[in-house]
């Protein structure tokens, strides 16, 4: 049975001429959410791939205008496809919360996810989200007391992030029965949930599936590019194969 798929992509990696086909890639592989990644220069939830992909791209020039640009031009090519954007807080509060927000719904975004603003302090993004008709998207984790996570659950997001473990992305992850536990709590209240951190293999996702609504894969992604083309998109002659290579490990993952 095929599998939600949320795949995680960092705006402009690993240059900006080639990170649409890497959207298109996941696309053909079968993800149905795209969560588009605005580089920052101190990613706190990130692992080591994406910190690196954040950072190559930076050292491009890279700006919060392009990464609208280039998820304007992802919705624009796949209407049918769900953007989530996630960033970090600096990113939004620069720009203006709300004029963050407007920008991202006319890009064609239809998620938030700010980790470092909490849904209890969010510094009026839930407000804008609404007024934009915006999915706020909290973020949870299994460090949280009970009493937090049983807040966040009462208060009906329609998505909420569960990190299936604490720490940073891009490490392994085992689904236990703690893991399985904190997804049922996150999703008491109703909330389509979205797992993820270090899901890099079929049988993690078909494991987890089956406990959240979808399956979310980011350094797996990263890696494989990094690995193929290089951090910048040095090896152009090899962007056949990175396409290649992308499709199929969306598509191991959402079993398409």
């Amino acid at each position: 049975m095929k599998r939600v798929l949320m795949a995680h992509q960092v705006a402009g990696f690993p240059a900006a001429d080639i990170a649409l086909s890497i959207s298109d890639a996941l696309v053909e592989g079968g993800a149905q959410i795209l969560e588009i990644q605005l580089p920052f220069s101190d990613p706190s939830a990130d692992g080591p791939a994406i910190q690196t992909a954040c950072s190559s791209v930076l050292e491009n020039g890279y700006t919060v205008k392009e990464g609208f640009e280039f998820i304007a031009s992802i919705h624009k090519k796949h209407p049918s496809i769900q953007i989530f954007l996630m960033t970090y807080a600096s990113l939004a509060y620069a720009r203006g919360i709300e004029q963050f927000v407007q920008d991202s719904k006319e890009a064609g975004v239809s998620g938030l996810i700010i980790p470092d603003l909490p849904f209890d302090s969010d510094e009026g993004l839930g407000l804008a989200c609404r007024k934009a008709g915006i999915a706020q998207i909290p973020v949870a984790a299994p460090s949280m007391a009970d009493i937090r996570l049983e807040r966040i659950s009462a208060c009906g997001y329609e998505y909420m992030y569960c990190a299936l473990r604490a720490g940073i992305t891009g490490s392994k992850t085992t689904i236990d029965d703690e893991t399985v536990k904190f997804l049922q709590k996150a999703g008491k209240g109703g909330s389509k949930i979205l797992g993820g951190f270090g899901i890099s293999t079929g049988e993690q996702a078909e494991v987890l599936s089956s406990h959240v609504y979808a399956v979310v894969a980011g350094s797996v992604f990263v890696n494989l590019i990094i690995d193929t083309i290089g951090k910048k998109g040095e090896k152009e002659e090899k962007k056949a194969e990175l396409y290649k290579k992308l499709s199929a490990k969306a598509k191991e993952l959402s079993s398409l």
